[in-house]
């Protein structure tokens, strides 16, 4: 749980940060002391719990009907972040009741990607592989990261690519379980992995 200096003012208008990465959505209100429930996009939630500051922006229309507590980017200061359940809460300085909360359904979560915590060596985020090309020991282009995909103890790389079916091309996916015994290496300035598999897999 993290905590941080209380401040009047919840929102505070602000540009969101070049390097900011969206990693959830509020939910819902949770109690009646000004919480609200947190959708995160990954289940590493380590840069939500270590950052003090958030930036907001409204949902997108189609889930925002009715949202008004802002129409352009804000900053926040988070108060108090903890895990519940198989979610995260959260309390907002200047968030104080159940109505409070409830005003901030839909709104999407942003944190600069330089205020992640750092990661042990071998240990990546997942919006650091979002997008990197992976090639199989023999050169082959497999895809590029689009999602990666937890299934318990590891996570499953979801790669995009285009095949070539009946002379007409079409987007499809390919799954790498992402643990040593397939992924050789991660270059993360090349923006490239490295795998021990096939296309035929």
């Amino acid at each position: 749980m993290s905590t941080a200096p209380a401040s009047t003012a919840p929102f505070e208008p602000s540009p969101l940060p070049g390097d900011a990465v969206e990693l959830g959505r509020f939910t819902d209100a949770w109690g009646i002391k000004g919480w609200v429930r947190i959708q995160p996009y990954s289940a590493d939630t380590r840069a939500l719990f270590e950052s003090s500051d958030w930036y907001l922006l409204p949902p997108e229309a189609r889930f925002g009907k009715g949202f008004s507590a802002f129409d352009k980017p804000v900053r926040v200061r988070v108060a108090e972040v903890k895990a519940h359940a198989d979610g995260v809460v959260v309390r907002l300085d200047g968030i104080a009741d159940r109505s409070g909360a409830e005003a901030l359904k839909g709104a999407r979560i942003h944190v600069p990607r330089s205020a992640f915590p750092p990661v042990q060596e071998g240990e990546y985020y997942w919006v650091d592989l979002i997008g990197l090309s992976v090639l199989n020991r023999e050169g082959e282009h497999l895809g590029v990261v689009q999602d990666l995909m937890p299934t318990g103890p590891h996570a499953v790389l979801v790669l995009g690519y285009t095949e070539t079916v009946d002379g007409r091309e079409r987007k499809a996916e390919r799954m790498i379980p992402f643990v040593d015994a397939y992924i050789d290496e991660v270059d993360l300035a090349g923006r490239r992995i490295t795998a021990d598999w096939h296309k035929d897999y």
